[in-house]
């Protein structure tokens, strides 16, 4: 399969235009087992309360069954179930969908099959859910970018509720553009409109593709890649009269301008072109910012800052005093991060020492790697401050009995060390650049 995808990756790269007729026969027994090879132990289980594990006991007779049902067009996606997860940073609740087990391997298999044609076609500014493209390459681009010195103005872009409100006849005329399978067309729509259960009632999905699935990051780069990406790239820029670039991670966008005009332009029409395919931009979390210094010194709540994928974005200074944007950890994340890491303390105190401070470790160095950027090491230093000072807190409430006075716990870090505060990423490391800035 993994040849049969290279060579259809090659044909999209080479031919543009190209539409694929015949792909339905790539979700077959080797890429079902792939998918279920690959799937996660000890996940939750969507309405059909399979398991990996009891999937597994009879998994070729489970998969020749599957595959009959999709060559007799009777395979139908079970509805999702509808589960709520708390928002980092806030009281709000986000939803999450959890597919059936099946559902799961035909939807990563399908995925897999998208990747390899949309890749081709995905600009050099989309990032988000795309093979060796994460959120430290989103920042660097974003860096070399908003440190130009022409570039004065960012358009911080926020889609509300996004994919809850995907079009599902828009993001069928997408998938057109590239597929021209009948068989794989209608799963894709079958999938789209399979259906919720929350609290054992179904409810019908007119629109939307639920997080939670292998494939609603791939149908979100698709639907996002022809709304937001190409206009931008092909119309917003043509019609600017200073320079204009983008990043965008997800549903999550910065666009950067030179001109100030050009910003309140494309805001006006971002709106009008969000609601043509019935997405709504967020007013409160959209906002134009001037990039530059604010006058109280004040970076966290200043009217020049924008937060991008867990960093507030500021004007500083570097060590010659050149101006240059800088990041930090935003305070939403810093919160939620510290949050996380006392509620485990707080549950997990009466693990055994050992084990306590070795998944400790293990937590603060998985924030150290993601937040440990050029310019951060100061909040980077801070939060593990806070958490050896929760650390102290928790394994003391062990008992009736203090475990610990400064001193001896100054010793026990002594022999089980924290990580410590460093630059993990440099973020204005670029190699050879971008193609999309010339």
């Amino acid at each position: 399969m993994e040849t049969q995808l290279e060579r259809i990756a090659k044909v999209a790269k080479t031919n543009p235009k190209e539409k694929f007729t015949s792909l339905i026969h790539l979700i077959n027994k080797e890429s079902l087992i792939k998918s279920h090879k690959a799937m996660s132990t000890g996940k939750a289980s969507g309405v059909d309360q399979v398991t990996k594990e009891e999937y597994s006991e009879r998994l070729e007779e489970n998969i020749d069954d599957l595959l009959s049902r999709m060559k007799r067009q009777a395979y139908k996606p079970q509805p999702v179930k509808r589960t709520y997860i708390t928002k980092e940073g806030s009281h709000k609740k986000r939803p999450l969908g959890i597919p059936a087990y099946e559902d799961k391997l035909v939807q990563s298999a399908l995925a897999r099959i998208l990747n390899a044609i949309y890749e081709q076609d995905f600009l050099e500014c989309s990032f988000g859910f795309r093979p060796r493209r994460g959120c430290h390459d989103a920042l660097q681009l974003l860096d070399k970018i908003v440190n130009k010195d022409e570039i004065r103005f960012v358009v911080d872009a926020d889609i509300k509720g996004f994919f809850d409100h995907v079009d599902h006849g828009w993001m069928m005329k997408f998938i057109e553009h590239r597929i021209a399978d009948r068989n794989l067309k209608r799963l894709i729509s079958r999938m789209l409109k399979a259906g919720m259960l929350e609290e054992g009632i179904k409810h019908e999905t007119p629109k939307g593709t639920p997080q939670g699935g292998s494939a609603s990051p791939i149908f979100g780069n698709i639907y996002l890649h022809y709304v937001i990406d190409l206009w931008f790239d092909k119309i917003v820029r043509e019609h600017c009269e200073g320079n204009a670039y983008m990043v965008r991670y997800a549903d999550d966008g910065v666009f950067c301008f030179q001109y100030e005009r050009d910003a309140k332009r494309f805001y006006e029409a971002l709106v009008k072109r969000l609601n043509k395919f019935n997405l709504e931009i967020s007013e409160e979390k959209t906002k134009i910012i001037e990039l530059k210094k604010d006058d109280d010194d004040d970076d966290d709540h200043g009217n020049h800052t924008f937060d991008f994928l867990g960093f507030t974005h500021y004007m500083g200074e570097d060590k010659d005093g050149r101006k240059r944007i800088k990041r930090k950890t935003s305070k939403k994340k810093y919160k939620a991060s510290l949050l996380r890491c006392k509620e485990w303390m707080r549950r997990n105190r009466n693990v055994p020492t050992k084990d306590f401070i070795r998944i400790m470790k293990l937590k603060i160095q998985g924030h150290c790697n993601y937040y440990g950027i050029t310019d951060n090491q100061r909040a980077v230093g801070n939060f593990i401050d806070d958490c050896k000072r929760l650390i102290f807190k928790w394994l003391n409430r062990r008992s009736q009995r203090k475990s610990f006075n400064w001193d001896k716990f100054n010793l026990f870090l002594k022999k089980y060390p924290l990580p410590r505060p460093k630059t993990y990423v440099r973020i204005f490391d670029y190699g050879a650049g971008s193609s999309y800035l010339l």
